[in-house]
């Protein structure tokens, strides 16, 4: 039988995590058998000991797995597409970029995030929109694309939910600049988009998570 302190503890002590004790911790995230307080004290023994590609693997396709994988019709397949930026101040670009896709015969289901640290939200400036609404279920997505191309969302008990809890844990825990975490926070949810294509906008600079562009390609050769 697992044990969530223990697991914290091995992580603690810089060793590596197996599949199954990746699993068995993003099933108790999501289940909410695991604590805040346990959450946080993993979250910083990640950030502190980091993890081998391994580890990020098995922690990305276990929050992807956490919810439903999108399914899309036959005549989608090639269409499917998006892009995440990494953040900074004032971006704006998926507000602007998924329409103008959508104009060109794209499907665009982005799954969106909430602003980190000092950086700003998609979700968080769509909703400032009386009448917003960023939750929506897998069957609402697909009758949304097929009407106008695009849709902007979040994780929600569907879609992704261990990262719907992880994302605000880190903010709340100054973990949010540890690379495994951001990358299993962002390639989960373009994975449960099942997409054809994706772009990957890495930000780097004062407004940025990432001040320097040695840091921004480490972040983007990792995603």
């Amino acid at each position: 039988m697992l044990s969530i302190p223990d697991l914290i503890r091995k992580k603690r002590d810089g060793e590596q995590l197996t599949d199954e004790e990746i699993s068995f911790i993003i099933e108790s995230v999501t289940t909410k058998r695991m604590q805040d307080c346990q959450i946080g004290a993993m979250l910083m023994a990640i950030w502190q000991r980091g993890m081998v590609a391994a580890e990020i693997q098995s922690l990305t396709r276990e929050m992807m797995l956490s919810g439903e994988v999108m399914r899309w019709p036959d005549e989608w397949k090639r269409l499917m597409v998006d892009k995440h930026s990494t953040g900074g101040v004032g971006d704006k670009v998926s507000l602007v970029l998924a329409p103008a896709l959508a104009a060109c015969g794209c499907k665009v289901p982005m799954i969106s995030g909430r602003g980190l640290a000092h950086t700003g939200g998609t979700l968080d400036k769509l909703e400032s929109i009386p009448g917003f609404n960023v939750q929506q279920s897998a069957e609402q997505i697909r009758s949304i694309l097929a009407s106008v191309g695009c849709c902007i969302v979040g994780q929600t008990k569907m879609l992704v939910p261990a990262d719907r809890v992880l994302y605000a844990l880190r903010d709340a825990t100054s973990t949010v600049d540890s690379l495994p975490l951001i990358t299993g926070s962002i390639i989960s949810k373009k994975g449960a988009e099942s997409l054809s294509a994706l772009v990957l906008d890495v930000k780097f600079g004062r407004a940025a998570l990432y001040k320097d562009l040695d840091s921004a390609k480490q972040l983007a050769q990792l995603l």
